[in-house]
């Protein structure tokens, strides 16, 4: 398995506070990773560290192979594109005006190389309108070509969908999708809204008060939302027996009190009954389908 990114107890410090404190995540070459918290969670200021725009306090960072002390690290950051707060744009040029004075930057003088990049975000037709007068969704797929220009492996977007509107967001999500499938970009995407996320990612890191406090799949965390049948007693060893002679019952414990049965689902009443037959007290039986919004809240709750 191979690894864009890997930080190690990565911190950064501002006074007496730790807006990000001690995180250590992986991120997979071909991934579009959801990064999710609350805001003031500490998701900017980790992108930040990320894509060389602000130094670590302490902790590392390994980038396409190289370590943050090594000398070619400067290098792997050129190999990173970002949109992070504000797209930064001259709102007095075009949108293909802007584009193609960062591509020279790069060293890179095509026409059509700058038309290509706004095709990709449907920039294409917009003429010589200044960047000034774009709507939000504009500004957002605007700085998202920006990013892309230089053929990034890792492209780091904070918060794109934010503000954005019903159709803005679909246009948004199809753009990422795009851009990781066809161009084999890595995607690390930052958000407080874990629906929108879900449509996309194919993994997770939530992160809550500068802390990572769970890192997962999608389908693991699916898994974690599935519906399921939550029996709630005081003997939970004793119950899982009764379950064994059951018969073909997917269950697991869930702590000291609490077991979930993720098939049988309709058999409430007859599993509610062997466990009672058996001198088990149920507390409690029945099913619970969790949203993933439902799921992030009580994560956040509990940490």
């Amino acid at each position: 398995m191979e690894y864009i990114l890997k930080t190690n107890l990565l911190t950064k410090q501002f006074r007496q506070q730790k807006a990000v404190d001690g995180v250590s995540l992986q991120i997979e070459r071909g991934a579009i990773y959801g990064l999710i918290g609350r805001n003031g969670a500490g998701k900017t200021t980790f992108l930040r560290m990320i894509a060389g725009l602000a130094q670590p306090t302490s902790g590392e960072i390994e980038l396409m192979g190289i370590h943050s002390k090594e000398r070619g690290i400067r290098d792997a950051f050129e190999r990173v594109g970002c949109l992070i707060e504000q797209p930064g744009v001259y709102k007095n040029m075009s949108a293909f005006e802007n584009c193609k004075l960062k591509a020279m930057c790069c060293g890179v003088y095509s026409k059509d190389y700058v038309e290509e990049k706004l095709t990709l975000v449907g920039l294409s037709d917009v003429g010589n309108k200044a960047a000034g007068h774009f709507s939000l969704g504009m500004k957002q797929r605007l700085g998202i070509a920006l990013a892309l220009i230089g053929e990034p492996d890792l492209l780091i977007l904070d918060e794109p969908i934010n503000g954005l509107d019903p159709q803005g967001i679909i246009e948004m999500r199809d753009i990422i999708h795009q851009v990781n499938r066809d161009q084999h970009i890595t995607v690390l995407i930052s958000s407080h809204i874990l629906e929108e996320l879900s449509k996309i990612a194919t993994h997770y890191g939530i992160i809550h008060e500068g802390r990572l406090i769970e890192q997962l799949s999608s389908e693991e965390l699916m898994d974690k939302c599935a519906a399921k049948l939550v029996v709630v007693t005081d003997t939970p060893e004793k119950a899982c027996m009764v379950l064994d002679d059951f018969g073909d019952v997917d269950y697991k414990v869930a702590d000291n009190q609490t077991i979930y049965l993720c098939n049988h689902l309709d058999d409430a009443a007859d599993i509610n009954m062997a466990l009672c037959g058996a001198g088990v007290a149920v507390q409690s039986i029945g099913k619970k389908n969790e949203s993933l919004e439902d799921y992030f809240i009580e994560l956040i709750h509990k940490a």
